[in-house]
């Protein structure tokens, strides 16, 4: 894994340098501001944690993790990359752990950049600065599981469009699984609606919205990491083996 903070890098430069990382940073930040503000009115709420903000984060990550996973592999769309990959001494899952480290990363800016509402919180004097950072960590979390999903489709498709389009039916999916199963409430034995709930993303997100973060949860969201990282892995090698 020596080899894998060069990628780190070389992605996070790649984000950089590309405008569209920040419209769509910008476009997330203002959304989440927004849409708490004036559909949950926050300062008339007398609440300790920023949830009225981060609730909208499932729906508003369907806009920004397709954007991020359009240009995690838009430089290494020749087939001749990856057999050059292959006679250098890095590994396909250095490669791919490096460029969502870079992507996870780029979320976890857009995340700080709301501190503000931090700041605001705890002058009004009604702050729970363990849950608030609850929060941050949950939206994180669920963006790097978002991200993992986004790198998986990478393997099967190049061209930026598909990937954006693809990306976003899978998390709309995901997303909407909640408002499936609530509609399926009282015509499915509830035995199976909750072992379907567990595996949502959203309702998972949602009940650590509410609350504290519990290693249940977090557990949760890094095995579905590492679960589609290792099949993003193992598509790559036998594609290109």
């Amino acid at each position: 894994m020596k080899l894998m903070p060069i990628i780190l890098k070389r992605q996070l430069a790649s984000y950089a340098g590309t405008p569209v990382t920040y419209l769509s940073i910008a476009i997330f930040l203002t959304l989440s501001v927004t849409l708490g503000r004036y559909i949950s009115p926050w300062p008339l709420h007398n609440s300790s944690d920023l949830q009225v903000f981060f609730q909208f984060h499932p729906w508003l990550y369907l806009f920004l993790v397709p954007v991020l996973a359009t240009q995690l592999w838009s430089d290494e769309t020749n087939a001749g990359f990856f057999y050059l990959m292959r006679t250098l001494p890095i590994t396909t899952y250095e490669w791919v752990i490096g460029k969502f480290l870079a992507a996870w990363l780029v979320a976890g800016i857009a995340l700080v950049l709301m501190f503000p509402l931090v700041i605001t919180a705890n002058y009004l004097g009604r702050a729970d600065n363990s849950v608030i950072a609850s929060q941050f960590m949950a939206s994180w979390l669920l963006a790097g599981s978002y991200l993992s999903i986004g790198c998986f489709v990478c393997t099967f498709v190049h061209q930026r469009t598909v990937i954006f389009l693809l990306t976003l039916g899978l998390l709309l999916a995901a997303s909407g699984l909640s408002t499936v199963l609530d509609a399926l409430e009282h015509q499915v034995p509830i035995g199976l609606i909750d072992r379907l709930a567990s595996i949502s993303p959203t309702l998972r997100f949602s009940s650590i919205d509410d609350g504290k973060l519990t290693l249940h949860d977090t557990l949760y969201f890094i095995s579905m990491i590492l679960a589609f990282l290792a099949a993003t892995t193992v598509t790559l090698n036998y594609k290109h083996s």
